[in-house]
């Protein structure tokens, strides 16, 4: 049995893209309900990295060299989609504010904490980027998904269809300056 240890945390680039859709479209299809998650393509994964608005994570099996997992932190500036303005966040705040946006872990691999090890890692990232706010959606039946946010010190915000009429709860982290 592997333990956590068994697994590094790298950063994604560009050439990347297709991989990350790749992970996330088999997380889906394998998936009973398929409303709780929303996947990204490749399309968008490569624009997300190459604009710079993206910033991808993938976490390595150490013995094989095979990505188990991936993780997409999105920076919304101040569009239409930042989820601050669900917080309630003022204009001045937006442009604090970073999605943590998409995590897929293959089956094979559950069970690592690789979920929390991705998000701790774009946490981190982050803090020294500058960003204060971090915020994420869930389906509210999304237990899983759900006690990891909470346990990591998400706070729900607010109960509200996303993505083209998908219901998600809104989480927010606030984060510090180093």
């Amino acid at each position: 049995m592997r333990n956590d240890t068994d697994f590094r945390i790298e950063k994604a680039d560009v050439d990347d893209h297709q991989i990350f859709a790749d992970i996330i479209q088999a997380v889906w299809n394998g998936l009973d309900k398929k409303e709780w998650f929303v996947a990204d393509n490749g399309e968008y994964t490569y624009k997300m990295l190459h604009s710079g608005k993206g910033i991808g994570y993938k976490a390595m099996d150490e013995a094989s060299g095979e990505i188990a997992g991936v993780f997409m932190v999105t920076i919304p500036g101040v569009s239409r989609e930042n989820l601050g303005y669900d917080a309630g966040l003022g204009q001045e705040e937006l442009v604090l504010v970073a999605h943590m946006d998409s995590i897929a872990i293959l089956p094979g691999y559950r069970g690592h904490k690789l979920q929390r090890r991705l998000m701790q890692a774009g946490e981190e990232d982050l803090r020294k980027r500058g960003f204060r706010y971090l915020m994420c959606t869930v389906h509210p039946d999304n237990c899983y998904s759900r006690n990891n946010i909470i346990s990591q010190g998400y706070g729900s915000v607010a109960v509200k269809e996303k993505y083209g009429g998908y219901v998600r709860e809104i989480f927010l982290k606030r984060i510090g300056a180093e």
